[in-house]
Parts: C-alpha cells; sequence; structure tokens
C-alpha cells in the first residue's frame, strides 16, 4: 500500500482512500438491508453503490438492479413499493395483490421490517468485528517472554542486540515478562547504556544496548502534527526545543511548556540527522480517571530501539480481543459525547467530511494495516450513529416500529413527513457543523 500512496499527491490520495473505505462501509451497510430484507420476504428493487448519474448496472436473476453512480458518498437499497430511497413512504400499491403487498417493505410483518432496519448497523459492527479479528490473528501478540524482533536503526556503536534474542536480565535484573522488564528499564533511567543478558540459540551472553525508553518515535498518530512534518516510525528524537533529549517521557513535558509555540526538533533517520519545526496541536486525551483533559501535543507515541518479536494468537484470544475493543469504542464514544454536551471537551474533537478524509489518507499513509484498523473504527461509527433515533436514520425507523408495536398502527403519512424533514434538517445541521470543525479547528 506505501507504495500507491507514494505515487499519489496528497489530496489525490486522501480523497481515492476516503472513497474507498466509504465505498466499503456503505455496501456492508446495505448489504444488511438487502440480505436481511431478502430473507424476510422482502424484495430490493435497487441496491446503489452512490448517488446520481449510473455508470454501471447489472440486473440478477431475482429482479434487483445492482448499480455503481457517480457520486460515490454514501448509497441506498430501494424496496419493492418504496416512494423513495428512504424506505418511509410507500409508493402507488393500489394495484398489487396482497402476495405483492407482502414483499413490499410497508406490507411485510413488523418483525421483518425492524429486523431489515435493523441488519444495516448491525452489519456494520460485524464488519468492525471481522476487521479486528482478522488484525489480530494477522499481526499477533508480543511473545510472553521479551524477544527482541526486528531492529530498528539507532546511533548506537558496538556489538548488541539481534534479531530473536531473549532478554533473561537487564543490569542483572530478570526480566522474566513484559511487565517486569518495562518496571526495571524505568528503574534504571539515568544510563544511556544498559548491560543485556541474552539467551541466542544455545548460549546465554551480555551485551551492550540502548535504554529501551529511548526517544524512539514508535508510531505517528493520523492528523497530526508530526504527520504533517514527515516524522516517521523509527525515527529518533536528538533534541526537543533547544533541549537534549535522552528519554522518550521528557518530550511530553517540553511541548507542554511551548503552550503551543513551535517546538523545534533534531531528528536523526537512518545515519542522517535534520531539523523540522512543529506546532503542537491542542488534543483532549483521557486522563486516567475516567475524565478527559486537554493538552498540546506533536501525535508521537513512544517505541523501543527494536520491535518485541511477535507470537501467533488463537481464535479465542482474537475473538475476545475483538469483542474488549468494541466495548471500549463504545464507552469511549459516550463518554466523549457526554462530556462535549456538558462542555467539559472541545466540540473540536468531532469531524466532518473533511476530518474523515484526511484520516482515511493518513491512515493509508502509514501502512495498510493502520488503513484497515482506521475502516474498523470507522464502520463502527457508522453504526452506532445509524442506531441514534433521528428520523431518516434506521434509529429513527425504529422509533416508528416501535410505536407501531405499542399502539398497533403506523404513524400517519403526514406525521412522518414532517418527523422526516426535522430528521433530515438536523443530519445536516450536525454534518455541517461537522465540517465546521474540520475547518475552524487545527
Amino acid at each position: 500500500m506505501e507504495a500507491i500512496v507514494a505515487a499519489l499527491g496528497g489530496t489525490a490520495w486522501t480523497l481515492v482512500f476516503f472513497v474507498i473505505a466509504l465505498s466499503v462501509i456503505v455496501f456492508v451497510h446495505e448489504y444488511g438491508h438487502y440480505i436481511v430484507g431478502r430473507w424476510s420476504g422482502i424484495h430490493s428493487e435497487v441496491f446503489s453503490v452512490g448517488f446520481g448519474p449510473v455508470l454501471f448496472s447489472r440486473t440478477d436473476k431475482r429482479g434487483t438492479r445492482w448499480q455503481f453512480a457517480a457520486i460515490p458518498f454514501g448509497g441506498y437499497v430501494k424496496f419493492m413499493g418504496d416512494a423513495d430511497a428512504s424506505s418511509v413512504r410507500q409508493g402507488d400499491v393500489s394495484g398489487m395483490s396482497v402476495e405483492e403487498r407482502r414483499h413490499t417493505m410497508a406490507g411485510a410483518p413488523l418483525w421483518a421490517r425492524s429486523a431489515t432496519v435493523a441488519a444495516g448497523p448491525v452489519f456494520n459492527f460485524i464488519l468492525t468485528f471481522f476487521l479486528l479479528v482478522g488484525l489480530a490473528l494477522f499481526v499477533g501478540a508480543p511473545r510472553e517472554e521479551p524477544t527482541v524482533g526486528t531492529m530498528r536503526a539507532f546511533p548506537f556503536e558496538g556489538p548488541t542486540l539481534q534479531q530473536n534474542d531473549v532478554i533473561l536480565s537487564v543490569e542483572g535484573q530478570a526480566t522474566p515478562d513484559w511487565e517486569t522488564f518495562r518496571s526495571v528499564t524505568e528503574a534504571l533511567k539515568g544510563n544511556v547504556a544498559l548491560a543485556y543478558e541474552v539467551r541466542r540459540d544455545d548460549e546465554v551472553l551480555t551485551v551492550n544496548g540502548p535504554h529501551p525508553l529511548a526517544p524512539v518515535v514508535g508510531e505517528v498518530q493520523i492528523r497530526s502534527a508530526a504527520m504533517d512534518a514527515g516524522i516517521v516510525e523509527g525515527d529518533i528524537i536528538l533534541k526537543a526545543g533547544g533541549q537534549d533529549v535522552r528519554y522518550f517521557d521528557q518530550l511530553p513535558e517540553i511541548v507542554a511548556a511551548s503552550k503551543g509555540q513551535p517546538v523545534a526538533l533534531t531528528v536523526w533517520r537512518n545515519g542522517e540527522s535534520f531539523e523540522v519545526s512543529l506546532s503542537p496541536r491542542i488534543r483532549t486525551v483521557d486522563d486516567g480517571s475516567g475524565g478527559f483533559t486537554e493538552r498540546y501535543l506533536l501525535g508521537l507515541y513512544s517505541g523501543m530501539f527494536f520491535e518485541p518479536a511477535v507470537r501467533s494468537v488463537g481464535p479465542w484470544e482474537a475473538v475476545s480481543g475483538a469483542g474488549s475493543s468494541m466495548w471500549l469504542m463504545t464507552t469511549t464514544t459516550f463518554s466523549g459525547l457526554w462530556h462535549m454536551i456538558q462542555g467539559a471537551i472541545s466540540s473540536c474533537n468531532l469531524s466532518g467530511a473533511i476530518g474523515m478524509a484526511e484520516t482515511a489518507g493518513d491512515a493509508a499513509r502509514n501502512g495498510a494495516q493502520s488503513f484497515i484498523g482506521m475502516l474498523a473504527i470507522l464502520s463502527f461509527g457508522v453504526g452506532l450513529l445509524n442506531l441514534f433515533p433521528i428520523p431518516v436514520l434506521d434509529g429513527g425507523h425504529l422509533v416508528f416500529h416501535a410505536y407501531e408495536a405499542v399502539t398497533g398502527r403506523a404513524p400517519s403519512d403526514r406525521a412522518l413527513r414532517v418527523l422526516m424533514t426535522i430528521g433530515l434538517s438536523l443530519v445536516l445541521t450536525i454534518m455541517l457543523f461537522g465540517l465546521s470543525r474540520d475547518l475552524l479547528c487545527q
């Protein structure tokens, strides 16, 4: 993917990968509506990815027209008997038989309509789940024993650690697992180089190496000052704000002291040093106690001078990890929204279409793994948003169905028209507000 990204210009690749991400998510969402509707006996007349003029279409043996349209920012399924793609208002069905009406959305039983509507968000959640499981199975997890994977370029002279070395101790202190390794090396801050006892093949030997908490960039946050400045994974920060940097955790203090003013960095990469100036951006982060706080950040995450060796992940571990990640997404989303409503965090944490496009482009720039992770998060967000009880969204349709289940009758056409107008206005307002955040927030 990196080669594809490099071949495209900045704006071009942002648009291309945003369209790819959106098309996948929309297709899965609408396919959920389509397939559950089909299983429930509701006939789909049109399955469209995109809006506007049709570029390509094909009608299958069931009579559903599958099409790609010119405006690739959305999609829809039009069921038999619908007046439009919203599946709320019914068209002229006066000439239909009772059996034919059963295959329309309006004529189907309430359970079939509700299942069909709910299937769109549910399929988004299913996509997120399978993407997270797939990532876990593909990427793996660090081995229990601290083991060296790929070595990163580092300005260190002399023999040092090698790939597949198992670190038995650091400065004579045993390190049987990663938690102990981290606590031991944290206590040894102050030493630029450390003595590592390692098991290499069939022998045990002692070698020197850099401190693992050295200022190595382990990951660059998407849509950050660091990514815009061209900082990449594996870079080493030698100086920040004119100060020598020996450990990564010195960076947050230097950046915070800048109060948003540009911070000059001296960066070492593959044997060469260069200067770059970054303007920290204020971001809302978890304060560790269930709340949020705003900090000036460059968008850098710490790494080590080597990547940990990984092991294969079993199916159950991957499934449970994906479930935990989705639960964390849910709680974080609602907590963030609640704090935003209270005014505890800035509305600049919201993104509109431009922000989502930039996120897709930056994730693609970081590689396939980052792009797939972003796709999982975005699909989850689309599914969750569609469950909000707003007319024109799937959640609004389910509210109408709940009203029908309680009262025994569907809302009147006049009420539906008014509610749909209100819902559409609300959705457009939210979209415009998100767009304003993209344009006004840095």
